[in-house]
């Protein structure tokens, strides 16, 4: 396989029916489907760089791709050393390319559509800091709707509540006396969660000023309980409030596990928490912890730097102690 790096345009990709096959598809994604420049332009060199791998292996027509020669390409291109992400793309190009043609019914079949891409790397759930999470609770609930907002963000941060379960929470599934909350998770299993004195001090708040009188703690309208979507959009504008961004529900959440982390909770008794089927689920919260401790002590230690240039005297010693 040649460079996929080098610059390539679209009139020099070689086997002519495929080339025009290629040419055509483009144009469509510019002006039929809406595609933007920036997809269009990365799908012609994707596309471009397959083109190429075809020729190499005498593939001359759309029709004689075959599911062997996609998986190759991908294998290629990985091996290369582009990343598992820029490799996902160029599958999405092929598909998306063969899709069009089997539209056009220009080939029988799509041969990329049972191949699934290169993994990727799982992301790692994002957590605020302790101070922007105190920062977010004090100051970004305002308005009419305040304690109602507050009550929920506590619940979700301070219990580690799903938005779902925050949503549908009923008033007798809390103990304010004991600070117990008994959750409805995934496939109607119930866990027992204990709750903070914020989040039943916040709860008692909303209940004493709250209009409506309903069996659910955050009524909606029609009698039903407040929409997901509506918590979404208080945890959103409550962030923005306070300054902070890309903060939602889920962020709560993950903040919740990752800061019990922080303070010694053990990994099984946050299973239990979170309403985790599997340890495997939260022991991807145990690495978010790992990478937070490691870049604090390499930030706050004197001695826990690189061991680089940045680290040493002009002389390429260690500097004396001042």
């Amino acid at each position: 396989m040649t460079n996929p790096l080098q610059s390539v345009t679209i009139t020099d990709m070689p086997g002519d029916a495929i080339s025009e096959s290629i040419d055509l598809f483009l144009e469509e994604m510019r002006s039929g489907r809406g595609g933007s420049g920036h997809t269009t332009l990365n799908y012609a060199v994707d596309l471009s760089q397959f083109a190429d791998y075809l020729e190499g292996l005498g593939v001359t027509a759309p029709g004689e791709v075959q599911s062997l020669h996609i998986r190759g390409f991908l294998r290629d291109v990985v091996g290369f050393g582009y990343a598992r992400s820029s490799a996902a793309r160029k599958l999405s190009a092929i598909r998306s390319w063969l899709r069009f043609l089997r539209e056009r019914r220009e080939i029988p079949s799509n041969p990329a559509e049972g191949i699934r891409g290169p993994r990727l790397p799982g992301r790692l759930p994002r957590a605020i800091s302790r101070e922007d999470m105190e920062k977010l609770l004090e100051t970004g609930p305002s308005g009419q709707e305040a304690r109602r907002d507050l009550a929920a963000m506590e619940l979700m941060y301070g219990s580690g509540l799903r938005v779902a379960e925050t949503a549908s929470l009923r008033w007798d599934q809390l103990d304010l006396e004991e600070r117990w909350i008994r959750v409805m998770g995934k496939g109607e299993k119930e866990r027992l969660v204990p709750m903070s004195r914020y989040s039943v001090k916040a709860l008692r708040e909303w209940r004493d000023s709250c209009p409506v009188v309903s069996e659910y703690v955050f009524p909606g309208s029609r009698g039903e309980h407040i929409t997901v979507r509506t918590l979404h959009r208080t945890v959103l504008k409550a962030a923005a409030r306070a300054g902070l961004s890309g903060v939602t529900p889920h962020v709560l959440r993950h903040s919740f596990a990752t800061h019990m982390l922080e303070g010694g909770a053990n990994l099984r008794v946050l299973q239990e928490l979170l309403g985790h089927e599997s340890l495997v689920t939260t022991q991807k919260y145990l690495k978010v912890t790992v990478e937070q401790l490691r870049k604090s002590y390499t930030m706050a230690h004197p001695r826990a730097g690189s061991g680089g240039a940045d680290d040493e005297g002009d002389n390429g010693t260690m500097r004396q102690e001042e």
